[in-house]
């Protein structure tokens, strides 16, 4: 049973599972699925969607959508923050030196291959004015499951994995950036950041620098001990609720309101890798807590497919193929020109081992959109026709999967394993 729970919680079939019965039970009974997603759990409370009704007086509404969207899914972000804060901070973090260039400007070719195709195609349609607000939708990368395919594809030996997930990282970090500016949740009120980066700072140094100034020239660490052992996660989260709140209040999407409070979280001074098991033994807060929030959110992506994926097949439309086509064709175009170009052009090379073919197969794994692509697709538009076929686009992402397997067999990609000493 463990073995099995391992790789459920490992490669996020867990969301797979939720997706698809949301799927099947919107077209088998939209009614129903969309009564539940919408239950309205509390009214004119402090959280929940901002409403304006027809006298100008605005409340809150918290129903099981943004509960799923916005409350709980902020712990999924946190934990693809750490992995992007560890990653741009930590003396060995993965994308800091020359090895991280060629990645980091594939990546940009990742984004910009899926934007110009999406616009393009829906300048084509002639639908431009109407569906143009959805052009980052495309420029998503599931990590879980373009890993998962990478590994089937290039094997767990080849570099193409590691310079993969180098990729997904960096992409990930973009994504977060475009949600905050791109893709405000209301009218702006940037004063209320002050409260989110003020709770970071305080619960930074009352919690983490204070004892160690107090310890100065002294034996012993009894107050960083007390902050450990005695507070421990307490100032942080206390923190990261005030951090959530003034994101809500400002406007942008609380869903990634527990960033700010990520990087003050202590810390250990070296990145072992995306995920890694290693850092389960490391005895720093900020690994602790992701480690102990592992399973939670493999429930919450569970819950997140379920009430995200509900789309009926109806709704299928332009917005659907514009999103498919930004993925399919737009990621491995851009990846692999921007990643030739560093490579070559601007000499930056390529890790050893790895070709421009394994750089093109890079670019159809990374078409995988799904997780990520399906939470922009929610925020991009409002609930509607629009909304629900740029959602089946996402969806129907995950057959890159399929697309990645055959290219890398067409390029004829050898799968490589670890070398045993």
């Amino acid at each position: 049973m463990y073995r099995i729970w391992r790789f459920l919680s490992e490669y996020s079939i867990l969301l797979v599972l939720g997706a698809l019965i949301g799927l099947v039970w919107a077209n088998v009974d939209a009614a129903s699925y969309h009564a539940l997603v919408e239950h309205p759990l509390l009214e004119g409370g402090p959280i929940g969607h901002l409403e304006v009704d027809a006298g100008g007086h605005a409340h809150r509404t918290l129903t099981l959508h943004f509960l799923i969207n916005d409350m709980l899914m902020a712990l999924f972000f946190a934990i693809a923050g750490k992995e992007v804060w560890e990653a741009v901070a930590l003396r060995e973090g993965a994308l800091r030196g020359a090895r991280a260039v060629t990645p980091l400007i594939a990546t940009a070719g990742g984004m910009v291959g899926p934007v110009l195709v999406y616009l393009a195609g829906a300048a084509l349609v002639g639908q431009f004015a109407e569906l143009a607000r959805g052009w980052a939708i495309p420029t998503a990368t599931d990590i879980a499951f373009s890993y998962l395919i990478g590994r089937l594809v290039f094997g767990t030996g080849h570099p193409a994995v590691m310079f993969l997930l180098l990729l997904a990282i960096a992409d990930d970090a973009g994504g977060l950036i475009i949600l905050a500016v791109f893709y405000p949740q209301g009218e702006l009120a940037p004063a209320w950041l002050l409260l989110s980066f003020g709770a970071a700072a305080a619960a930074y140094l009352l919690a983490n620098r204070l004892p160690r100034m107090l310890e100065a020239g002294r034996d012993g660490r009894p107050h960083s001990t007390f902050a450990q052992r005695r507070l421990g996660v307490w100032p942080y989260l206390v923190a990261g609720c005030l951090s959530w709140y003034g994101f809500q209040q400002a406007g942008i999407h609380p869903a990634l309101g527990l960033l700010p409070i990520v990087p003050v979280i202590p810390h250990a001074d070296i990145d072992f890798g995306l995920y890694s098991a290693r850092e389960a033994d490391q005895p720093d807060l900020l690994n602790r807590i992701e480690h102990g929030l592992k399973v939670p959110v493999e429930v919450i992506l569970f819950l997140f497919g379920l009430a995200n994926a509900g789309v009926e097949f109806s709704a299928i439309g332009a917005a659907t193929w514009l999103v498919l086509a930004g993925l399919v064709i737009g990621k491995p175009l851009g990846i692999t020109l921007f990643g030739w170009v560093a490579a070559y052009p601007m000499r930056l090379g390529l890790p050893d081992g790895m070709t421009v073919r394994d750089l093109f197969v890079v670019g159809c794994v990374a078409a995988i959109g799904f997780t990520v692509a399906l939470f922009v697709a929610g925020v991009a538009f409002r609930p509607g026709p629009v909304q629900d076929a740029a959602k089946m686009g996402a969806l129907f992402s995950f057959g890159a999967s399929a697309i990645a397997i055959a290219a890398g067999r067409i390029m004829r990609v050898a799968r490589r394993t670890p070398a045993r000493d």
